[in-house]
């Protein structure tokens, strides 16, 4: 079918697409004057996906913000803010609504979740490109689709903080439990460390075991002088044992020197009185005399010296035994010290550890105290839902247009399908498809002045054209 087939049919049949775009568009008028009208309150939530969090001081990534407006918008959708809706409203209280949901369901299920969903079927959510979502709720009554909407931003908000708060109250409870084991244990370790200090008569073990190392080294070190002076003595002891008149100590002592002195001088004497009177001279006896009695002296105080240097030799030894047994003692005592203080050690790491867990539970524990009690979200209302004056629905101007459209092509579908079922031959071209035969002229339409007038003759002129194949 040509374009000119097309509005030659138009054109044949025009009062048929006038009635049923007429028709249609009365039709779609007269519905919509019927249907009820319907207001559309609309609410906005500002989401600032940017704003830094006041506790964790930390800002969301800008390639995240869509999976975030997608979530809230998921969440304004969901049937735990409508509920909370129906219990802002008091519409559970409602007891028309109560008998209308007992007829319907029989009183199966949830009546505030029967409730929540009636109110789901009339919201609309509507993400911008910004960050801002608009909240819409359509109802007959102009007061009710405000409040309405207004109501499912403000559930929307109470629920979101409730999806940030619950974790850190949950944490809170869970850290709270936990520093109040943690706190036993200190207090467990620190009962232990001080028993254990009772026990074992501890103070100060750093100083005290500071002292005793100093005494033990001080008693090292007097053990080391003792030492060296008793292996002299034993020497000197040992001398005195093999010649006593040579050990140093006789040869270095006054009395023992002023004797021998003495000696030598009677000697010399008694020299010359021998070779002068003879031995049997009774100065000679006497000088002899004199000399031996010089010579027991010396010898009873070689021995007498000798015998002072054994003495010493035995004192130095018991002195070394003596200092032996105190080094050892104190060596005994600074290792038992030492023991303790490892065993004090052991409990004060206890100690520590647990109040370092404890400090950290505890500093959590504050954390998550201050995250539950937040009233603070990254979620503002940007505007709020007035009583709307014209209605959404219906629109009487958008109506008669869509009609319109809508009822030319329904009335360009009716005249088509009427000339298909009762095809009309309107041009030469539709005598060639038809028939098909070849058109050696055609009778122009006549001329409905003329027709009038009675000039038939000259409105009917006849028009030769040419023709391919056999002449008819």
């Amino acid at each position: 079918m040509s374009i000119a087939q097309f509005f030659a049919i138009l054109v044949a049949r025009w009062k048929v697409v006038l009635a049923v775009l007429l028709a249609t568009v009365a039709a779609t008028i007269g519905i919509s004057l019927l249907m009820p009208k319907t207001y559309t309150g609309t609410a906005s939530v500002l989401v600032q996906v940017a704003t830094p969090d006041p506790i964790v001081g930390m800002s969301l990534a800008s390639q995240l913000v869509p999976q975030v407006i997608t979530s809230q918008v998921e969440i304004l959708n969901s049937d735990r803010v409508a509920q909370r809706v129906v219990r802002i409203l008091k519409l559970n209280e409602n007891p028309d609504l109560r008998s209308q949901w007992q007829e319907v369901t029989q009183g199966v299920g949830s009546f505030e979740a029967w409730l929540g969903d009636m109110l789901q079927i009339n919201l609309q959510v509507v993400p911008g490109q910004s960050n801002i979502i608009m909240v819409n709720y359509k109802s007959p009554d102009r007061k009710l689709a405000a409040a309405t909407a207004n109501a499912f931003v403000k559930a929307y908000l109470e629920t979101a903080l409730e999806l940030r708060v619950d974790p850190a109250r949950q944490s809170t409870a869970f850290f709270d439990e936990r520093a109040k084991s943690l706190r036993a244990q200190v207090d467990k370790a620190q009962a232990a460390l001080s028993k254990y200090q009772q026990d074992n008569g501890i103070v100060a073990t750093d100083e005290r075991i500071d002292i005793e190392t100093a005494r033990l080294n001080e008693l090292s070190s007097q053990l080391v002088a003792v030492q060296a002076l008793s292996a002299e003595t034993t020497s000197r002891q040992a001398a005195a044992n093999v010649a006593s008149d040579r050990v140093q100590d006789v040869l270095t002592n006054g009395v023992v020197s002023g004797l021998r002195a003495e000696l030598s001088r009677q000697e010399a004497t008694l020299s010359q009185l021998t070779s002068r009177l003879g031995d049997n001279h009774p100065q000679v006896q006497e000088a002899k005399a004199s000399i031996n009695g010089l010579r027991a002296r010396i010898d009873t105080e070689v021995a007498r010296v000798a015998g002072g240097v054994a003495v010493s030799s035995r004192i130095n030894r018991s002195r070394e035994a003596e200092i032996r047994a105190a080094v050892e003692t104190q060596r005994d005592r600074v290792l038992k010290l030492k023991a303790q203080r490892d065993g004090m050690a052991s409990l004060l790491r206890d100690v520590d550890n647990a109040q370092k867990a404890y400090d950290t539970v505890l500093a959590r524990l504050n954390t998550t105290s201050i995250e539950s009690q937040a009233t603070i979200t990254n979620l503002v209302e940007f505007s709020r839902a007035n009583e709307p004056i014209e209605p959404s629905s219906p629109l009487l101007l958008l109506n008669t247009i869509v009609a319109i459209f809508v009822g030319s092509i329904l009335a360009v579908g009716v005249a088509l399908m009427l000339e298909f079922m009762n095809r009309r031959v309107r041009s030469p071209n539709d005598v060639v498809q038809l028939a098909d035969l070849s058109v050696i002229g055609f009778l122009p339409k006549p001329d409905r002045k003329n027709w009038f007038r009675g000039n038939r003759s000259t409105s009917m002129q006849t028009r030769l054209v040419g023709y391919q194949g056999k002449a008819v």
